[in-house]
């Protein structure tokens, strides 16, 4: 049994697990730490501010995680959609394998079908279980691009990441919407001043959220057949073109029989947040230990630009204008 003062009793067998478990409970008091946003602590690790639980799944992927060529991950900054993005490749992947009447993503969260890697790679001590998932391995991250080992980002490793990300405003929005649905009882709610002014200094879950877009937005430049850079505003505006690049990416692309059968059509009306909303599954509200977020909780609005609801003019124009400041001089342009 592995004890730890940042994390609950995991039965270890892995010796190489117990290794790099001392080796972050050793690492985790000498960073920079603030209150998180909904519940536990914030570590400011390579310039990011990340729960002790990921980093230590940061870590077990750099020292024991063996990528494969298949594998398929699934990033984002939270708040970005996260959900949608899961839903849309699980579908292209798997287009051939259900039928749409009778659909996994009718009976089970996106989450469960495409699975939190820096949570995944925890289970039973080892890797053991991530290794038992059969190709092509599906992978959901929060984690910066930064934070993945060399073997899974230089151009000898074929795996591939689909980056999506998102007005920061309307971004900001959610994550406090979110934060304040996921906070205990017992804590007040977290105000809207207060919050952004945290996320304007970069404080937030996987924050600062301009260096981790730029992390992604740089090696999807540099490497683009590895990483897809996606817009959330686009793929609201035209989801049929953006299934299909994401499928071309993936190198599964739609067939003309494919597109004649309107596959395409029907996988985008499965993941819209209309119909993943209105799921039974997705209206489960519970929540537990093991798992600290419902499924509800993964569906607010889904809309585009609903920050003006919310934040001031003067607001509006301060996160514009650090957007305008960090993404100086780099070639991105946030449209």
């Amino acid at each position: 049994m592995e004890t730890s003062k940042y994390f609950p009793s995991v039965e270890t067998l892995d010796e190489g697990y117990q290794k790099t478990f001392k080796n972050c409970d050793e690492l985790l008091p000498t960073l920079p730490q603030t209150k998180g946003w909904w519940f536990g602590q914030l570590f400011q690790y390579h310039g990011f501010w990340i729960s002790g639980f990921c980093i230590r799944g940061s870590m077990l992927n750099h020292d024991h995680f063996k990528p494969r060529s298949t594998d398929i991950v699934v990033a984002t900054s939270p708040k970005c959609g996260t959900t949608w993005l899961r839903a849309l490749v699980f579908s292209i992947i798997n287009r051939a394998s259900f039928d749409f009447s009778d659909h996994p993503l009718r009976k089970a969260n996106p989450q469960d079908l495409v699975p939190f890697f820096e949570k995944i790679i925890h289970k039973d001590g080892s890797t053991s279980f991530v290794d038992g998932i059969p190709s092509p391995r599906l992978l959901s991250t929060h984690l910066p691009y930064s934070l993945f080992p060399t073997r899974m980002t230089d151009d000898t490793s074929a795996c591939r990441f689909v980056y999506i990300y998102r007005d920061p405003k309307d971004v900001f929005v959610s994550k406090w919407h979110f934060a304040n649905k996921l906070r205990p009882k017992e804590l007040p709610p977290l105000s809207l001043e207060e919050t952004f002014d945290l996320f304007c200094k970069g404080v937030s879950h996987y924050g600062p959220f301009w260096d981790h877009v730029l992390g992604y937005w740089k090696a999807s430049v540099e490497s683009p057949k590895k990483v897809l850079f996606l817009k959330y505003e686009d793929v609201k505006k035209e989801p049929l073109g953006c299934v299909r690049k994401v499928a071309e990416f993936l190198g599964v692309p739609f067939t003309p029989e494919e597109e004649n059968k309107e596959i395409v059509e029907q996988i985008v009306k499965l993941c819209s947040f209309e119909s993943m909303s209105n799921q039974d599954v997705n209206k489960l509200d519970k929540r537990y230990q093991q798992r600290p977020v419902s499924n509800s909780d993964f569906f607010r609005k889904g809309e585009v630009g609903d920050w003006v609801n919310h934040l001031s003019p003067q607001m509006a124009e301060k996160l514009d204008q650090i957007t305008e400041q960090k993404l100086q001089d780099t070639g991105f342009i946030f449209h």
